[in-house]
């Protein structure tokens, strides 16, 4: 035993210097290469320059504090503490992603500017489970063009004044007839009644459902329970509001598939005299998407269309009753409309009473910018953008808050006030400026031409050696003979020297007239 340990040890004494020179030789090369890729490593990038914040609890973030109830006329407690502490661009961790809250007016509409280029539309995951996966709402490229496209061209200028106005008028009188029926004074709830009368008209434009009936009826009690789930949480559990809304939903898409059952019935027979003008007959005939697009399609119009008019009429009763001279100035509006109407015998409103309505349009603005319907839109960042310092890396979902724009001190007057006077001014003043802009192009488009024939008299054409027109005798200057110029507006029928004398008179009369209101646009 002892001979055999005494050989073992000579052998691994004889192995030693090799091993060792092997070890020695992987660390010299590992150290080397260490140090090689040390000198050629390129440059790190440069870490992004995020917006302050902070992101909150794991996984929920501060999904809770931002979704907190608070006044539509204010930005509510959390919004109020994270701008004191970070500023109007800020960094959070919201809906389960990263995300970057925008308060700041010129960075929400960079966004809305550049929308399909730079960010994208991203709703959370549960909203497309509820509203379906062809939702406009949550499409974003050609497919959200293709549906959106439909719709508009739906709503057309010739539509708009020609059907839905009338119905417009049609479903409001039902309303008021209603009330009036009731004997007495009545006592109602204005969003009830603003619910109801937009999801009539919804579903009349949209199906030709009829106001009253009892399918009708049974479709607007399964929206409301489909609209409780829209804005609860996603738990798709037994019981839960989510769960019952999608119960709901499967009801609202069995209506709808059997309604374009019987339409495409009624299409197939040949010379059927029946013909709905609604979106679900415009969807068949004027677009190639499948059953699943269009009654996505119609779900999230009525959807959208519902829920934003409704919420915009009831806040118009709420601020108007806190508001008397602003109800006198509409009442004072409309009578003179209806005055003017029976002037001409007219017993139905007509586009241009409708466009005469400029006060009414000014309450319509100040209920929205106050009332803040939609306080807050979904998006995504599709490439990195840098604005104002600050890097919003690719994949980040940005939340431009428009409550808060609509609420800034800086930009209105007295924001918390219900004001609708302001738009007024701001509408007189925008169209004020707009004239004005015209009025200068016109001047430099003058100026221009006279400069023009001023050249073409002096035989000067610089560097504009256009072909003159075919007939037109232009002067040789002393240059010797040039190709001469095509003149922008007229052939000469006078000399060219004549016609320059005319627009240089032109031009002198169009600044002396027009001199003042350059000027106070320019200020």
């Amino acid at each position: 035993m002892g001979a055999m340990m005494a050989s073992i040890t000579s052998e691994l004494l004889f192995f030693l210097p090799f091993i060792l020179l092997a070890l020695l030789t992987f660390y010299t090369t590992a150290a080397a290469q260490c140090h090689g890729a040390r000198r050629w490593r390129p440059t790190k990038k440069k870490r992004p320059n995020l917006p302050p914040g902070a992101p909150g609890w794991p996984l929920v973030g501060e999904t809770f504090g931002y979704l907190r109830p608070h006044p539509a006329t204010s930005v509510g407690r959390f919004m109020e503490q994270h701008i004191a502490r970070y500023g109007k661009i800020y960094r959070s961790s919201l809906f389960g992603e990263r995300t970057v809250v925008s308060v700041d007016a010129g960075l929400n509409r960079y966004i809305l500017q550049n929308e399909g280029r730079l960010f994208e539309c991203s709703y959370p995951r549960s909203i497309g489970g509820i509203l379906g996966k062809w939702s406009m709402l949550v499409l974003v490229g050609d497919a959200h063009r293709e549906m959106r496209a439909i719709s508009l061209n739906f709503l057309s200028s010739v539509r708009l004044r020609a059907v839905l106005l009338p119905e417009v008028e049609r479903h409001t009188l039902l309303v008021l007839r209603s009330w009036c029926g009731s004997g007495g004074a009545c006592c109602f709830s204005a969003q009830h009644e603003a619910k109801k009368f937009t999801f009539n008209l919804m579903a009349k434009n949209i199906m030709s459902m009829d106001p009253g009936e009892e399918e009708t009826e049974r479709l607007r009690l399964e929206y409301i329970t489909f609209m409780k789930g829209v804005v609860s949480a996603p738990l798709n559990f037994p019981g839960t509001a989510y769960w019952k809304a999608l119960k709901s939903r499967a009801s609202i898409l069995g209506v709808i598939e059997r309604k374009m059952e019987d339409r495409l019935q009624k299409m197939s027979k040949e010379n059927s005299s029946v013909e709905e003008d609604d979106l679900l007959g415009w969807a068949l005939k004027q677009s190639n998407l499948s059953k699943e697009q269009i009654l996505d399609l119609l779900l999230s119009l009525l959807f959208a269309g519902h829920e934003t008019s409704s919420m915009a009429l009831a806040l118009a009763i709420f601020f108007l009753e806190g508001c008397p001279k602003a109800v006198q100035e509409l009442r004072e509006e409309h009578l003179e409309i209806a005055r003017r109407q029976r002037l001409r015998g007219a017993s139905k409103l007509s586009w241009e009473d409708y466009k005469e309505m400029v006060f009414t349009q000014c309450v319509i603005n100040e209920t929205l910018r106050l009332g803040n319907v939609v306080r807050f839109l979904h998006r995504k960042v599709i490439r990195d953008v840098h604005y104002n310092g600050y890097d919003i890396p690719r994949g980040w979902k940005i939340l431009p808050v428009l409550a808060a724009v609509h609420l800034d001190s800086s930009l209105y007057e007295d924001p918390n006030q219900f004001n609708p006077w302001r738009w007024k001014v701001s509408n007189s003043a925008a169209a004020a400026a707009a004239a004005a802009e015209q009025r200068a192009e016109q001047l430099h488009a003058v100026r221009r031409r006279a400069a023009a024939v001023r050249r073409v008299g002096a035989g000067q054409t610089g560097d504009r050696h256009l072909p003159a027109p075919p007939g037109a005798q232009l002067p040789v200057g002393a240059g010797g003979a040039g190709p001469g110029l095509r003149l922008p507006l007229r052939r000469l029928p006078q000399g060219p020297a004549d016609q320059g004398t005319e627009d240089r008179r032109r031009a002198q009369r169009f600044d002396r007239e027009h001199s003042n209101v350059a000027a106070r646009h320019r200020v």
